[in-house]
């Protein structure tokens, strides 16, 4: 490690004598790598509500986490996935407050219309997406509906 690259480090013996006894000391105690921690310690979750292939693509992407009382951030809908169940994991994912995003496939949304629809603050946003067997219909999507209420056609021009 060259001290252009590690900013923690002047050009003096000291620091290099330091480095040799300790080479995780730059990466400790670097002012950038502090930022990001405490960035990262204010991040939010992606939380999931979908079929099965779309919660394992999420998944293997890495969004995959449980919250201090163990309950992760997916739920799998299933053909037995009473609405009640989805409705009352929306309104926990809505309550916690380790989440941002809520992702939610757009034929299950329709199943809990009404919860989404009373939703309206920005956090955690949610976001429609499609599925693998049912593609998106902007039509359907009420978050949509209420950006474009929020504009007029002169604000595109």
């Amino acid at each position: 490690m060259t001290p252009a690259v590690c900013s923690s480090f002047s050009s003096s013996p000291a620091d290099w004598t330091a480095y040799r006894a300790d080479p995780l000391r730059s990466v400790r105690f670097s002012p950038l790598h502090h930022r990001d921690s405490v960035m990262a310690g204010r991040g939010k979750l992606i939380a999931v509500i979908g079929d099965e292939d779309t919660c394992t693509g999420f998944l293997l992407g890495g969004i995959g986490e449980l919250n201090k009382n163990r309950k992760p951030n997916f739920l799998v809908v299933e053909k037995d996935t009473s609405i009640t169940e989805i409705e009352e994991t929306f309104k926990s994912f809505l309550a916690r407050n380790d989440i941002g995003i809520i992702l939610i496939n757009q034929f299950i949304a329709e199943m809990i219309r009404h919860a989404i629809d009373a939703h309206m603050q920005s956090i955690p946003a949610v976001l429609e997406i499609p599925s693998k067997e049912h593609p998106y219909d902007a039509s359907k999507d009420s978050i949509l509906r209420r950006a474009k209420g929020m504009f007029s056609a002169e604000d595109f021009r």
